[in-house]
């Protein structure tokens, strides 16, 4: 069984990573670096501390707590102790796996961290503001950056979607833990508006058309 949807799974990751094209390669590339959270990050980071200095630095906290969190579990515990192999390093895929700028990724990649890390900040983000935009532009970039993964062919679909179940597992655990310390911290829960939506919102599709703009000159 476990060969079988190991099959599965890397027929799956062969589809998505055969095809690339040189303009998405560095959309792809800047989307999965660390700098494309940088708009995301100070709107947040504004946004926060704009509901009080206590308000914002719990929900800051919170936020920070949820990555370390998702990523020490995914790497630290998870990758450790399945060893499974990057799709980059595994010898039967090297002549066939499309790798953009010779990037492999650690040795081991179930659990992605990346999509840990994604799935359990935008999620949990999106559990406090409770805004359709919010939940839909930060549901687009975790699949923006899930995608990217697997399209710089470090990540398997498989390892994806359990970095997709730790990093929402941990979001869960965390925002009961969130709202309760706010109400004994600050009297209340934080509260959200359509202001604050738009900010989230727009730092996404900033972010993107940034990164855009960004490819085309790499």
């Amino acid at each position: 069984m476990i060969e079988y949807l190991s099959g599965l799974d890397t027929q799956a990751f062969t589809a998505i990573n055969a095809w690339h094209v040189g303009y998405v390669d560095n959309f792809m590339w800047i989307a999965s670096s660390r700098l494309a959270w940088l708009l995301c990050i100070v709107a947040v980071a504004v946004m926060m501390l704009r509901k009080g200095w206590r308000h914002g630095l719990l929900a800051l906290i919170a936020i920070a707590l949820v990555v370390l969190v998702a990523d020490q579990v995914s790497s630290g515990l998870i990758k450790q102790m399945v060893e499974r192999l990057r799709p980059s390093h595994n010898p039967n895929l090297a002549a066939t796996i499309h790798l953009v700028r010779g990037y492999q990724g650690g040795l081991y990649g179930f659990v992605s961290s990346h999509a840990a890390n994604s799935v359990a900040s935008c999620l949990l983000l999106s559990l406090m503001m409770r805004r359709r935009g919010v939940v839909l532009s930060l549901l687009l970039w975790t699949v923006l950056q899930c995608y990217s993964r697997v399209y710089l062919g470090v990540h398997y679909p498989g390892d994806i979607a359990g970095g997709l179940l730790v990093g929402s597992a941990v979001a869960m655990a965390v925002y009961p833990l969130w709202r309760w310390c706010s109400v004994k911290l600050c009297g209340e829960v934080t509260a959200f508006g359509s202001r604050d939506a738009c900010l989230v919102v727009s730092a996404v599709l900033l972010s993107l058309l940034v990164i855009a703009v960004m490819a085309i000159f790499m």
